[in-house]
């Protein structure tokens, strides 16, 4: 069990002017709750937007007396291959619920969260999800990272009716697995058509593309949606794929070589594609490479031997022009020792989703009176912008082009780069 003591002492005024937010209908009807079953965007050219008090401020407390505490559990790859997005979980969760904390909670009560090592594992989060459901005081989940991981709870959370709200899962079918499954990372069904379609047609303009992919439902959403675009594009791809955990991809490297493609596409996120990356260059393969998945990661530039080699798609980037957004940026660097991707600051819009939630709620605060609140939750700006929960669960973003100019992350082309659509 591991618990993170909060020992954050850096304060500073925080109304995040944010990027404009998530696209697609805005529908009314939210996701009824079904019987529970025991075990078993249209985001402006580039512009930004004022976020408001509300976007980083804690929502205003009552003056009324304390009604106690708030527990969330938190489902996070600590360590493992996915650790830098784990940590950044972490740091997120406990940098909101400092924040809301200090402002006097909400509607009478403060929160808290323990955060369990999952490694994005599927069998760890849900032997993790369990022994929270199984504590009455926790009153959410919030995780995992990775959709398998996050999918693997859907009998745990309509059983014991907790809601479940992913930063980052993004798998089409994620939310609407469950009535009690929210994300707001946005979809593959979006964001992998847009690869092939702007990234790889428009922008680059290429026609024969290898696709190295992870085995996972995440990697399968993200190849079934990309490839149905493809075809409609009349792009040529060929397919590998390698079991999470790998780390020789020599031989699927030999065998995309010998396609002769135009690019090398990886679909998977943290160490896996740098390594690829990597393992190419040290074939002798001179290659663009462009990738699905790790958003404008550090780790992924750090550990890139050809550092400047690298484009990928991106709902978020932190404008280093806009000052509130660079603030946020360096007080997390600060924490973590890297620079943030948009996973840590959809962890933070999570608690503060969670605190708006509970300011909707007269009376006493349960795990179905607060899936229903953030089901029916007004649009709300966090850090990483506007936030409207569609019918499933889930919010649709639109998505950017973004690459490395020495040794930095550039925004190549913005959210008015196929702006027309599918």
């Amino acid at each position: 069990m591991k618990k993170r003591v909060l020992a954050l002492t850096l304060t500073f005024a925080l109304a995040a002017s944010v990027l404009a937010g998530c696209g697609g209908d805005k529908e009314e009807e939210t996701k009824a709750p079904e019987t529970q079953a025991a075990g078993g965007e249209t985001q402006a050219a580039g512009d930004t937007q004022a976020a408001g008090d509300d976007a980083t401020q804690a929502p205003a407390a009552d003056s009324g007396e304390s009604k106690g505490v708030i527990k969330l559990g938190g489902l996070a790859p600590l360590t493992g291959q996915y650790a830098e997005y784990g940590t950044g979980f972490d740091i997120g969760f406990h940098k909101a619920i400092e924040e809301i904390n200090a402002a006097g909670g909400v509607n009478g009560y403060t929160f808290e969260i323990e955060i369990e090592d999952t490694q994005s594992d599927p069998v760890n989060s849900s032997t993790m999800a369990t022994k929270f459901a199984e504590d009455d005081e926790v009153m959410a989940l919030l995780g995992d990272f990775s959709s398998s991981a996050a999918k693997s709870t859907v009998q745990i959370c309509d059983s014991y009716g907790i809601l479940q709200l992913s930063p980052t899962a993004s798998a089409s079918d994620y939310a609407a697995m469950s009535p009690y499954f929210f994300g707001i990372m946005g979809r593959q069904d979006v964001e992998a058509p847009f690869l092939a379609k702007y990234v790889l047609k428009e922008y680059l303009g290429v026609q024969k593309i290898a696709v190295i992919r992870v085995d996972s439902d995440w990697g399968k959403s993200c190849y079934d949606n990309f490839i149905a675009q493809a075809e409609k594009e009349q792009l040529d791809v060929t397919v590998e794929t390698y079991a999470t955990g790998e780390k020789d991809f020599s031989s699927l490297i030999t065998k995309m070589q010998a396609e002769n493609p135009d690019v090398l596409v990886v679909m998977d996120q943290g160490d896996p594609v740098a390594d690829i990356f990597n393992q190419a260059d040290a074939a002798g393969w001179e290659i663009k490479h462009v990738a699905l998945g790790p958003g404008t990661s550090e780790q992924v530039v750090k550990r890139l031997n050809d550092k400047d080699n690298l484009i990928v798609t991106s709902p978020f980037f932190f404008d280093p022009d806009d000052a509130e957004l660079t603030a946020w940026a360096e007080w997390f660097q600060s924490e973590a020792g890297f620079a943030p991707t948009i996973h840590p600051a959809c962890a933070y819009d999570c608690v503060y989703l969670i605190a708006e939630a509970v300011k909707t709620i007269d009376g006493e605060v349960t795990r179905e009176n607060l899936r229903d609140a953030l089901a029916n939750l007004p649009e709300y700006t966090g850090v990483t912008g506007a936030i409207k929960f569609e019918a499933d669960g889930d919010i649709k973003r639109n998505y950017m082009i973004c690459g490395i100019e020495g040794g930095e992350w550039k925004v190549l082309e913005g959210f008015e780069f196929g702006a027309a659509g599918f």
